[in-house]
């Protein structure tokens, strides 16, 4: 499997490298993605997004594509990793968080970092989605809105998950991490909130 392009925030003389790949609808260069990618490069670390297949070919023809198969999603994360090395903290927004959790347990990472994780998608399939989380060893941290409707506060609390998993929750936000309409707040709050996690890192 050919290698994907990547794009590549941060200082080249840093041991702490963060690998993040996008979610299921929206390419790795996204405004999303980019405040996340500046937040950890200005925090010191190296922080380095690709794309699936499916997501390079529709960068090539602008056409919409569903998501690769979890085998292509599984394979293409591995070939990353295997490039780049020992003592990654790997990662993503939503779908390219939840297959990097997946594999994490059987690579050599120290760590997970999920952007909006997607708990639960209309009944279908829910329980594919949360079964491996409740023994993932490696430590993770997940980065959730209050009421995201692919994992609302209120849920996830109910859920029975490893002691590894840790959770930033953003107040009144969706799973975009924005605030609702309603909620009074801006968006350049939670971006405050979210530059604290990410030095915490």
């Amino acid at each position: 499997m050919a290698l994907p392009d990547f794009l590549i925030n941060g200082p080249n003389n840093t041991k702490s490298i963060v690998v993040l790949a996008h979610g299921a609808g929206a390419p790795m260069d996204t405004s999303f993605m980019n405040f996340f990618a500046s937040g950890l490069a200005n925090q010191g670390h190296k922080c380095i997004r690709f794309e699936f297949p499916y997501m390079s070919k529709r960068r090539k023809d602008n056409k919409k594509r569903p998501p690769d198969k979890p085998k292509i999603l599984i394979e293409t994360w591995k070939e990353v990793i295997l490039h780049f090395g020992d003592n990654l903290v790997i990662g993503g927004k939503s779908m390219g968080g939840r297959i990097a959790s997946l594999i994490t347990d059987d690579i050599d990472v120290k760590g997970l970092i999920v952007l909006g994780y997607p708990f639960f998608n209309s009944g279908k399939n829910e329980q594919e989605r949360i079964k491996h989380l409740k023994n993932i060893k490696i430590p993770t941290l997940i980065c959730q809105g209050e009421y995201d409707k692919m994992g609302s506060k209120e849920r996830i609390e109910e859920l029975e998950l490893s002691n590894c998993i840790n959770y930033h929750w953003l107040e009144a936000s969706n799973h975009s991490l924005e605030p609702l309409k309603n909620s009074g707040l801006i968006k350049e709050e939670l971006s405050v909130a979210l530059d604290k996690v990410l030095g915490d890192e």
